[in-house]
C-alpha cells in the first residue's frame, strides 16, 4: 500500500492540482472526465473539479459565486455536459457533478430507483414525471406553458428531482453568443433508455475514491444527494470487502492505486 505523502503526491497529478497540469482545451475536459469519472464543477470537496484544473484566474475577482469562475473558460461546463460519454446531473447535493459513461452506468440503478419514489412521493413531481414520459425531453419553456405553471413554481418541482437524479437538466445554445442557450428537461431513464447491468452506491463511491485518489473518510457521505441511501457501515463494509483501504486512520483510497 502506497503511503498517504506518496497518494497525495499522485492526487495532485491526477486530479490536475498544479499549473503545469491545466486543462487547455475542452477536449482535455472530457479525457479529464473520462479519466476520473466523477468530476465537480467548482471546488468543494476532494472530487477533482473542472475550475480547479483549468488554474484560469476568476472572472472578478471577490466578487463570489459565479464571478469567481474561470475567466475565459467558464462556459466548459454547459459545453462539456453536451459532450457524448458525459453526463451533467446535479446529485452533488444539487450542484453538478460530471459522469463518464462507466460512472454514468454506476448510478443508473439509484436514478431510476429515484423517479418511482419521486412518483410516488409527492403529486407535483409526479406530474412533471408523467410530462416528460409522454412528451419525451421538453424545454423548461414548454413544461411551463403545457402545466400552467409559473417559472418559480416549475424551478420548485423540478430542483428536487434534479437534485436525486430523476430529472438532469441540459442547456441547449439558440445563438452565438456563450450566454445564450435554452433548459431542456429530460428524465434519467430517457437519457440511458437502456438499463445497467449492475452498479448502485458502493460501486459509485469506490468510483469517487479512485477519482480522488485519496480523501477524508467522512467525506464521501457527501458527495452524493442520496443520504437516505447512506447506512453508517459502508466505508467500513468497503474495506472489510478489499474494495477501498486506509493508508492510514481516517483516510480512504481505492485498492489498486
Amino acid at each position: 500500500m502506497r503511503s498517504l505523502s506518496e497518494l497525495q503526491q499522485r492526487r495532485a497529478f491526477e486530479c490536475r492540482l498544479t499549473p503545469d497540469r491545466a486543462l487547455e482545451t475542452l477536449d482535455d475536459a472530457a479525457a479529464f472526465v473520462r479519466d476520473r469519472g466523477l468530476l465537480t464543477r467548482t471546488t468543494d470537496c476532494s472530487l477533482p473539479s473542472l475550475h480547479e484544473a483549468c488554474h484560469e484566474e476568476p472572472y472578478k475577482p471577490g466578487r463570489g459565486g459565479f464571478a469567481e469562475w474561470p475567466r475565459t473558460k467558464w462556459p466548459w461546463g454547459f459545453e462539456l455536459a453536451r459532450r457524448d460519454g458525459v453526463v451533467a446531473a446535479k446529485i452533488h447535493r444539487g450542484k453538478t457533478l460530471f459522469l463518464s459513461e462507466a460512472a454514468a452506468a454506476l448510478a443508473d440503478p439509484i436514478c431510476r430507483a429515484e423517479i418511482e419514489r419521486m412518483e410516488a412521493a409527492d403529486e407535483d413531481w409526479a406530474a412533471l414525471l408523467r410530462h416528460l414520459g409522454n412528451m419525451g425531453a421538453s424545454l423548461a419553456e414548454d413544461v411551463q406553458l403545457e402545466l400552467g405553471l409559473k417559472p418559480k413554481e416549475l424551478k420548485a418541482i423540478r430542483s428536487p428531482l434534479e437534485r436525486c437524479g430523476a430529472v438532469v437538466a441540459r442547456f441547449l445554445p439558440v445563438g452565438e453568443e456563450k450566454d445564450d442557450w435554452v433548459t431542456e428537461l429530460v428524465r434519467w431513464d430517457q437519457l440511458r433508455p437502456e438499463p445497467s447491468d449492475g452498479g448502485g452506491l458502493d460501486e459509485l463511491v469506490v468510483t469517487g475514491v479512485r477519482s480522488a485518489v485519496v480523501c477524508p473518510e467522512p467525506e464521501p457521505k457527501r458527495w452524493f444527494s442520496w443520504t437516505w441511501r447512506w447506512d453508517s457501515g459502508l466505508t467500513d463494509r468497503l474495506v472489510d470487502e478489499g474494495r477501498l483501504v486506509r493508508p492510514e486512520p481516517g483516510w480512504l483510497a481505492a485498492v489498486d492505486l
